[in-house]
């Protein structure tokens, strides 16, 4: 099982790793260059605590809907 990342962000945009091959999870690295998959831009506009996918296997982009316990 693999257990969402907690980060605190400030305000921002960020770029969610969505193959899984980075060695910065969960923010992208450009590992992904030959998988076909695309980072996802997100935008952060208050700091906050978030929790981010760890998985890549949410419904609900970068965000942690609880799929890795399935």
């Amino acid at each position: 099982m693999t257990n969402p990342i907690i980060k605190e962000l400030e305000q921002g945009t960020y770029y969610w790793c969505s193959c899984g091959k980075t060695e910065t999870q969960p923010f992208c690295d450009g590992s992904h260059e030959e998988t076909g998959l695309t980072p996802l831009e997100f935008e952060i506009t208050d700091m906050k605590e978030v929790a981010l996918c760890n998985c890549q296997k949410t419904k609900n982009p970068p965000y942690c809907d609880g799929s890795h316990k399935k």
